[in-house]
């Protein structure tokens, strides 16, 4: 195992892993100190994530249908060989 300079310093005693039990007391501790967003401010984040999506869905596919027009009328006015 390799050592940064910070953790070269001496007399540090390497840190020891904390066993299951531990970390699951640790995790809930963690948990209860989230503040869980009330149910109108969930439907209001969810309203405007989905309407975000949707516009960036109808631009993207705004993008893609205008190159694909474009790609198409590049190739039918320059792609074909002259007889």
């Amino acid at each position: 195992m390799t050592q940064t300079d910070a953790d070269a310093k001496p007399g540090k005693e390497p840190t020891r892993r904390t066993g299951p039990v531990t970390f699951t007391k640790q995790v809930v501790g963690e948990l209860r100190k989230v503040r869980w967003p009330t149910r109108k401010e969930l439907v209001t984040y969810t309203i405007v994530v989905l309407v975000f999506v949707l516009i960036v869905l109808a631009y993207v596919s705004l993008l893609d249908f205008a190159f694909g027009e474009a790609v198409t009328w590049l190739y039918s006015t320059f792609g074909r060989p002259s007889v």
